[in-house]
């Protein structure tokens, strides 16, 4: 009997994330896919969900903490239904992104990380989203 707490994968979640494994000479290749499923499956990636993965490939609960926190697309905590990431690095702060998070605060009523009252929608301020020839 599984524990409450302790997140699992379905029995067709599990396959797909063997599936993606088998992909990969080197597993390990899967696991941003895998962590993406996971936090499709459930939510966020908390540490419980990290070290479930980390189970799953045999890694310590360490190094898969380290991937899902360098990767600003995995969330550490619940959030909205939709994520609103707006980049406030150099060229997009030059070009107008402050008065855009300004505008989305006002208009969503939550500062940057926090979620509408309704839970449908996270405001993130991030550090760059790759696209600054389209700046802001």
């Amino acid at each position: 009997m599984a524990d409450a707490r302790r997140p699992e994968f379905t029995a067709e979640q599990l396959a797909e994330a063997r599936r993606l494994m088998a992909l990969y000479p080197d597993r390990r290749g899967a696991l941003l896919p895998v962590l993406h499923l996971a936090q499709d499956t459930f939510g966020y990636v908390s540490l419980e969900v990290e070290e479930y993965v980390a189970g799953l490939f045999e890694l310590s609960p360490a190094h898969v903490h380290e991937v899902a926190t360098f990767y600003t697309m995995f969330f550490k905590e619940p959030v909205g239904r939709h994520v609103l990431g707006v980049c406030h690095n150099l060229t997009c702060h030059l070009l107008g992104a402050k008065g855009i998070i300004e505008h989305l605060k006002a208009r969503l009523g939550v500062e940057p990380g926090g979620t509408t009252a309704d839970g449908r929608v996270t405001l993130l301020t991030v550090e760059c989203l790759c696209a600054c020839e389209q700046a802001p």
